[in-house]
Protein backbone atom coordinates (compact mmCIF):
# COMPACT_ATOMS: atom_id res chain seq x y z
CA UNK A 1 0.00 0.00 0.00
CA UNK A 2 1.23 3.34 -0.58
CA UNK A 3 1.40 6.13 1.69
CA UNK A 4 -1.38 8.48 0.20
CA UNK A 5 -3.53 5.14 0.24
CA UNK A 6 -2.34 4.86 3.99
CA UNK A 7 -3.59 8.18 4.36
CA UNK A 8 -7.09 7.64 2.58
CA UNK A 9 -8.13 5.00 3.96
CA UNK A 10 -7.30 6.23 7.91
CA UNK A 11 -9.19 9.16 7.40
CA UNK A 12 -12.19 7.33 5.71
CA UNK A 13 -11.87 4.31 8.28
CA UNK A 14 -10.94 6.14 11.17
CA UNK A 15 -11.95 9.92 10.72
CA UNK A 16 -8.72 10.93 11.26
CA UNK A 17 -6.28 12.98 9.53
CA UNK A 18 -3.11 11.61 9.27
CA UNK A 19 0.17 12.86 7.20
CA UNK A 20 3.20 10.85 7.00
CA UNK A 21 6.36 13.20 5.87
CA UNK A 22 7.69 11.15 2.64
CA UNK A 23 6.94 10.52 -0.94
CA UNK A 24 3.32 9.71 -1.31
CA UNK A 25 4.43 6.65 -3.24
CA UNK A 26 6.65 5.36 -0.64
CA UNK A 27 5.39 1.92 0.15
CA UNK A 28 4.22 0.97 3.53
CA UNK A 29 2.18 -1.97 5.13
CA UNK A 30 -1.40 -2.58 4.74
CA UNK A 31 -3.90 -1.27 7.27
CA UNK A 32 -5.11 -4.31 9.20
CA UNK A 33 -7.72 -2.55 11.22
CA UNK A 34 -11.55 -3.30 10.49
CA UNK A 35 -13.44 -0.96 12.77
CA UNK A 36 -12.23 2.90 14.17
CA UNK A 37 -10.15 2.94 16.92
CA UNK A 38 -12.24 4.14 20.19
CA UNK A 39 -13.06 8.02 20.59
CA UNK A 40 -11.72 7.37 23.98
CA UNK A 41 -7.75 6.48 22.87
CA UNK A 42 -5.82 9.63 22.76
CA UNK A 43 -4.03 10.87 19.63
CA UNK A 44 -0.65 9.08 21.32
CA UNK A 45 -1.90 5.90 21.68
CA UNK A 46 -3.58 6.13 18.43
CA UNK A 47 -0.53 6.60 16.56
CA UNK A 48 1.70 4.27 18.32
CA UNK A 49 -0.66 1.15 17.82
CA UNK A 50 -1.86 1.78 14.78
CA UNK A 51 0.18 3.55 12.35
CA UNK A 52 3.63 3.62 13.62
CA UNK A 53 4.11 -0.12 13.35
CA UNK A 54 2.91 0.39 9.24
CA UNK A 55 5.48 2.62 8.81
CA UNK A 56 9.33 2.11 7.92
CA UNK A 57 10.47 4.90 10.49
CA UNK A 58 8.64 7.65 8.46
CA UNK A 59 7.72 10.44 10.19
CA UNK A 60 3.75 10.83 11.22
CA UNK A 61 1.73 13.72 12.40
CA UNK A 62 -1.98 14.40 13.17
CA UNK A 63 -3.76 17.29 11.73
CA UNK A 64 -7.03 19.04 13.19
CA UNK A 65 -9.67 20.04 11.50
CA UNK A 66 -7.87 23.94 11.73
CA UNK A 67 -4.47 22.15 10.36
CA UNK A 68 -2.99 22.31 13.62
CA UNK A 69 -1.17 19.32 15.27
CA UNK A 70 -2.88 18.13 18.61
CA UNK A 71 -1.51 16.98 21.48
CA UNK A 72 -0.87 13.90 22.04
CA UNK A 73 -3.01 13.75 24.80
CA UNK A 74 -6.12 15.21 23.21
CA UNK A 75 -8.95 12.25 22.83
CA UNK A 76 -10.05 10.98 19.32
CA UNK A 77 -13.70 12.52 20.21
CA UNK A 78 -12.15 15.73 20.31
CA UNK A 79 -10.01 15.11 17.46
CA UNK A 80 -12.72 13.86 15.18
CA UNK A 81 -14.96 16.98 16.55
CA UNK A 82 -12.74 19.25 14.99
CA UNK A 83 -13.30 18.24 11.30
CA UNK A 84 -16.66 18.95 11.71
CA UNK A 85 -16.57 22.42 13.09
CA UNK A 86 -14.80 23.36 9.58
Amino acid sequence: MTVEKLEDKVWMQDNVRIVVRCNSDTKVRDYPHKNAAQANWNVTRFIEKRITPLLNGQEVVVLMGDGEQPHGRNLLSSLRDSYKNR
